[in-house]
């Protein structure tokens, strides 16, 4: 075994992001969620729709 401390190398060059990048996928994920609420809305009415066509309204 090793005593002695070995020097790591590290990359001094690295590119810093700008804000603006960081916001595209929140953007994606409103929009995809957006979209999911309306399928879910649309499927929910057609779910309730069946249920009163097949509704016995001579109780």
């Amino acid at each position: 075994m090793s005593t002695a401390k070995e020097e790591i190398e590290t990359e001094e060059d690295f590119v810093v992001e700008d804000a603006d990048d960081g916001e595209a996928p929140v953007e994606v994920a409103k929009t995809n969620l957006t979209k999911r609420r309306i399928i879910d809305n649309y499927l929910e009415e057609r779910r309730l729709q069946k249920q009163l066509s097949d509704y016995d309204f001579d109780l």
